[in-house]
């Protein structure tokens, strides 16, 4: 895939102390790393020995024969050009030392070797029994660890100690450090001061022996060094094979990139196994332009290290080894979901309980229209009151029919507020949207005098239901809103949505406006799950009424279309204005938001995720066209945005109030953005 880097978790089935065998095996998942155009593949600690050697660890027979199958990969590597950069685990004998070390070999040539910097010596574990500390190289040598050493390994001169980084000349942020199992657990870890000095991707050789619930702990660390480093963290655990002489070894082997993992091996696995992922560079660089904590953290906490340049194997090859979800913001796990489904509900409560406790108001007004967004804003909006010791009734819920209002939404929107225990008031705008079409001349309203004759005339000419026409329903609702806000000292609550939001998908002063907005930080895709969270978690004890009946209201409007309803219903007095239509299918807009805004994704490298994610859902041409409406809606709608009203930021990655999070200039052009799309090519498709 475009500009990704490809990398591979390897977990032979090691035989204790059978060289050979664990020889052959590297060499075989060497090769199908390679043939795979991995730019790296990391085997697990000592896996060319095996780790549970004990006491045979520091056996001349190991150490020599180890060697020797080091020089057999070589002669392999370079015979069959094995361009895949290969870590391995291997014991080195130097100055009277042992170390334990991961070797990166790539073809015949011995790029570095680097030392294990933390042996731990404590409950199971007796390594300083095995092997030497790394300060023994620097204290028999004297000096700090501030120069790069170079020791003599099969005849050629390798770089050698703690303070040495991978660098790619040809890929652009590839800097690859190297940590070996118990480095990552402690406090002050080695990735730490890696990534300080330009490492973005960090590689684990581990052994780590299994406990109940490390697994776990193994994820959540590495997951916590990439999201702080923002880093790659690649881990490769010793597997089945290892003695189990007092230990069990499960071969867990990940790829946790920014705080998530992308990839994933099988544990426990009675084979040899590989596993690859493809890690976005631009993403990590993306990442730590954008936090100056980040760079004002690597500048005063960083340590010397060497960087040795290779050439990186590249995979542009039109395959991407990585789940690329349809719903990014959603995540895939239930429990993940009903978690995040809790803590958005109760961030909407919290903001707004203080801005109610700020203000001293003690009521809300809400535009009550039987959709998606005003739903949301609704439970949320009661969930408050309870929480503040206010009655029900103190949510005001104003459902405003208009000329395109159909009969369904109109009543979810009364039995919702009825459900609720809310103050229901029904106030019709078509009165005073006509008188205004009529002072502003509007075309559908001439020479017509009464508002029947304008529906006639709209059903005759439905195209004079143009923009104009729709917003002048959207601002005399929110007028009359804010007038009822006014008279009751109460809080106008908006509705919109951060999908909305990111198109421009408001009116202007209409729905555009508000006292508060609670939905402004959650895209629509992710407001349906939080609907039915509710539905599902909160109704039996949270309904004032019938909990049966709310469940019902809130899966009918989850089932309703999409709309504003500003224009007529058509004959059979369904929705005839379907918002997805305009503005394109909204989980294709929120997967573009995701990866623009969150991740600063070039316009190519969305069209490549997006064909991945939705692959026989919309072809190329259909994804390339509401990418373009995308674009040009975004860059067309900052003015909008920059005065848009405030509300709590709920997705960290994906934001845009102008206050904190995105600042765009309200004049810039979206040609660039435009020009890659129409000039994209497709990836050659891989054999």
């Amino acid at each position: 895939m475009r500009n990704n880097l490809r990398v591979a978790t390897a977990v032979p089935f090691v035989g204790v102390g059978d060289i050979p065998e664990n020889e052959r095996q590297i060499l075989e998942l060497w090769r199908q790393a390679n043939a795979q155009k991995a730019a790296l593949v990391v085997f697990p600690e000592l896996s060319l020995t095996s780790y549970t050697l004990k006491d045979l660890a520091r056996d001349p027979v190991i150490i020599e024969e180890s060697l020797i199958a080091l020089g057999n990969l070589l002669k392999v590597g370079g015979k069959e050009n094995l361009q895949t950069v290969a870590l391995i685990g291997m014991p080195i004998s130097y100055g009277g030392d042992l170390y334990n070390c991961a070797v990166a070999i790539q073809g015949n040539k011995i790029l570095l070797a680097a030392i294990k910097s933390y042996l731990p010596n404590y409950k199971e574990f007796i390594e300083k029994r095995e092997h030497s500390p790394a300060e023994n190289l620097y204290d028999s040598e004297g000096g700090e660890n501030n120069k790069l050493r170079k020791i003599s390994l099969l005849g050629r001169k390798v770089p050698f100690g703690t303070n040495i980084l991978l660098t790619a000349r040809n890929v652009k942020d590839c800097t690859i450090g190297i940590e070996i199992c118990e480095d990552m657990w402690v406090q002050n870890s080695p990735s730490s001061f890696m990534v300080n000095s330009g490492a973005t991707v960090i590689a684990n050789l581990s052994a780590s022996n299994l406990l109940s619930r490390k697994a776990e702990k193994r994820e959540n660390i590495a997951l916590d060094i990439s999201e702080r480093g923002k880093c790659c963290y690649i881990f490769t655990a010793a597997g089945p094979g290892e003695s189990p002489d007092g230990y069990a070894w499960d071969g867990q082997n990940f790829v946790a990139f920014l705080g998530e993992i992308i990839s994933k091996g099988n544990r426990f696995e009675r084979k040899p196994q590989i596993t690859f992922a493809d890690i976005d560079l631009e993403a990590i660089d993306y990442d730590r332009r954008g936090s100056n904590t980040f760079k004002e953290c690597a500048r005063k906490n960083r340590k010397k290290f060497f960087k040795i340049e290779f050439n990186a194997l590249e995979a542009n090859d039109g395959v991407l080894y990585r789940e690329v979800s349809q719903t990014p913001f959603i995540p895939l796990n239930v429990d993940d979901l009903s978690k995040m489904c809790w803590e958005i509900f109760q961030i909407q409560t919290n903001a707004l309980y203080t801005r109610l406790l700020r203000t001293g108001m003690k009521k809300i007004v809400l535009g009550l229209s039987g959709g998606l967004d005003s739903t949301l804003a609704a439970l949320a909006a009661a969930n408050t009151l309870d929480s503040m010791g206010l009655p029900r009734k103190n949510l005001i819920c104003i459902t405003m029919p208009g000329f395109g209002t159909t009969q369904g939404t109109k009543s979810s929107a009364k039995e919702l507020a009825e459900c609720l225990g809310a103050t229901l008031v029904e106030e019709s705008i078509e009165d005073i949207s006509f008188l205004l079409l009529k002072k502003a001349k509007h075309k559908a309203a001439e020479d017509v005098s009464t508002i029947e004759e304008l529906k006639f005339k709209l059903k005759l000419n439905p195209e004079l239901a143009d923009v104009a026409f729709e917003n002048a329903q959207a601002r005399q609702r929110m007028c009359l809103l804010f007038q009822y806000s006014n008279q009751e000292n109460a809080l106008e609550l908006g509705t919109g949505d951060l999908s909305e939001i990111a198109l421009g998908w408001c009116t202007l002063y209409g729905d555009h406006a508000a006292g508060y907005n609670i939905n402004s930080g959650i895209p629509k895709t992710l407001i349906q799950f939080v609907l039915r969270w509710v539905a599902l978690n909160k109704v039996n004890t949270w309904a004032a009424g019938n909990p049966v009946k709310l469940t019902e209201v809130l899966f009918n409007i989850l089932n309703t279309p999409i709309s504003p309803e500003l224009v007529p219903p058509d004959a059979e007095g369904q929705i005839s204005q379907l918002t997805e239509e305009k503005v394109g299918p909204y989980e294709l807009n929120d997967f573009f938001l995701y990866w623009y805004v969150g991740y600063g994704s070039k316009p190519e490298k969305i069209i490549d995720l997006a064909q991945v994610a939705f692959n026989g859902k919309y072809d190329l041409e259909t994804i390339k066209n509401w990418l373009r409406n995308f674009f040009r809606r975004f860059f067309a709608s900052q003015y909008k945005r920059n005065t848009a009203p405030d509300g709590p930021k709920i997705i960290g990655l994906v934001d845009l109030s102008p206050r904190d999070s995105w600042k765009m200039p309200t004049d810039a052009v979206d040609k660039l953005w435009i020009k890659r799309i129409d000039e994209y090519e497709e990836l050659p498709k891989a054999a």
